[in-house]
């Protein structure tokens, strides 16, 4: 066995040593993160006792669908609002988000007749409400959330959505509006920060007006309730399509205390994605970011009413952004390098999304296992 010398002339064996810092610090994450293991389990097994009673399923899945997308998608409308303003009282911030979600919501449960999402359930493959669940539909956002913990930004829309889809068209038409919406986002963010990086940089310098925190209160509560216009379908998919009085209050408020916990937490560890991007946490510049991301969000929502990932456009954004800021930057290779592998990273892991949504979508529903047979064997 090799050997290593500690001190004056000792042998110790170096492999052992370093296998026991190794499981010291393996033991150390599973401790810290054991409360949270405990709840994924235990949410597993109830999400086996209780799929067969419909009444009890739909609001045990709302519950699991409505902490799991937040907490994942809060990156994107709520990520950069919550470390540019680390110096404001959680209780704030969460009064203002909140008060503008049971704003929103409540307009369109009461324009809507009951109806929650804008009507984006109302398209294709998902307008009739659940009658019966299946497993894998209540564990869906228990995976969600275990992927959330490892900070991957997976797609709520294909997670939540494609597990209740009978019609296998709905999925693509996801997958195309939310390819078109990270390419939008990602040209658009490019553009605008090799044409207007000189200008954006004078905007950043200094200390920052009090009118751009003005701003950014004002752009990122327009953005937020964009956002819920696309994504409430996503965990409302579990509930009726029309919500009465009661139900309609107990929707609205889980989902306002949920904030509630969030900001208080200062985002998910999901937050991570946005505080290693350049420059974030400048009051402007995540205007700038918001300000861009609401628009592209607006637009889409615009076109039709199908679902689409807001995660993937979201991911555009940044990709395009930090790479604009790159070019004009003109710095070494291996800030370049670094760069792509943050954009590559981030592409990567809204594929794994994508592609263990497809998965689930396929082992739950027959009439998609049908028309994939029909296709691969259709002579």
């Amino acid at each position: 066995m090799a050997k290593r010398r500690k001190g004056k002339g000792s042998l110790v064996p170096a492999q052992p040593y370093k296998f026991r810092k190794r499981t010291g610090l393996l033991d150390i994450v599973l401790r810290k993160e054991k409360p949270f293991l405990y709840f994924i389990a235990f949410a597993l097994i109830l999400s086996g006792i209780i799929y067969p009673y419909t009444p009890v399923a739909m609001w045990v899945g709302f519950a699991f669908a409505g902490y799991s997308a937040i907490a994942n998608d809060s990156i994107q409308t709520i990520g950069t609002f919550i470390v540019s303003n680390e110096d404001k009282k959680w209780y704030w911030q969460w009064l203002f988000m909140g008060g503008i979600f049971l704003a929103t919501v409540f307009y369109s449960w009461y324009v809507f007749n009951g109806d929650v999402t804008y009507q984006r359930l109302a398209s294709k493959g998902f307008a009739d409400t659940p009658e019966n669940f299946v497993y894998l539909q209540l564990a869906a956002p228990v995976i969600l959330l275990l992927l959330t913990r490892f900070r991957i930004p997976v797609s709520t829309t294909f997670m939540l959505l494609s597990v209740f889809t009978i019609d296998s068209g709905a999925i693509f038409s996801m997958v195309n509006k939310s390819l078109m919406g990270y390419v939008a986002a990602f040209v658009a963010a490019l553009l605008i920060y090799l044409l207007l990086s000189k200008v954006l940089k004078r905007l950043v310098k200094g200390q920052a007006h009090n009118a751009w925190i003005w701003a950014q209160w004002i752009i990122s509560g327009f953005l937020w309730h964009t956002w819920l216009a696309q994504d409430l379908a996503n965990i409302a998919v579990y509930l009726p399509r029309q919500l009465n009085v009661w139900e309609f209050v107990a929707f609205a408020s889980f989902i306002f205390f949920g904030l509630a916990y969030l900001f208080y937490m200062r985002g998910e560890k999901i937050q991570n994605i946005i505080n290693e991007k350049s420059e974030v946490r400048d009051v402007r510049s995540a205007t700038i970011i918001d300000l861009v991301y609401s628009i592209i969000l607006y637009y889409f929502k615009e076109i039709n009413n199908i679902p689409m990932s807001t995660t993937w456009v979201f991911v555009g954004l940044l990709a395009g952004r930090e790479l604009g800021i790159r070019i004009r930057s003109r710095e070494s290779t291996s800030k370049f390098s670094k760069t792509f592998k943050l954009i590559g990273r981030d592409i990567f892991s809204v594929s794994i999304g994508l592609i263990i949504s497809v998965i689930l979508a396929i082992a739950i529903n027959p009439a998609i296992q049908a028309e994939i047979k029909a296709f691969l064997f259709d002579e």
